[in-house]
């Protein structure tokens, strides 16, 4: 009976020992960690500025992007138009050489 008991003391020695040594966390790894902590934390919130501003800068530029757009649809117009009227002017210019021509022709013949 003696060595059970016995027995049962080196377990609970051992374990207690175990325990023991078993690395609790000292107040330098707990400080340690809290300053990691902190700098994650920082570079987080940092990231988190710089993905802001960059989010603004993208609606910014998606909203310069629409209004440049916008003049190019209407400068684009303008510039349809005007071909528009230069081609008639070229065509009416061209009819009245032609006619001119022909009276030239005329007026030569006699």
């Amino acid at each position: 009976m003696k060595s059970k008991h016995m027995g049962l003391i080196m377990v609970a020695v051992v374990l207690g020992l175990v325990f023991l040594f078993s690395g609790c966390a000292t107040t330098g790894d707990l400080e340690k960690l809290q300053a990691q902590v902190n700098a994650v934390s920082q570079k987080a919130d940092q990231a988190l500025q710089e993905a802001q501003a960059a989010k603004a800068a993208a609606q910014s530029a998606q909203m310069d992007s629409a209004r440049d757009t916008e003049r190019i649809s209407q400068a684009a117009a303008k510039a349809d138009s005007a071909a528009a009227r230069a081609e008639a002017a070229a065509k009416m210019a061209e009819d009245n050489a032609k006619k001119t021509e022909a009276i030239f022709q005329k007026s030569m013949k006699k």
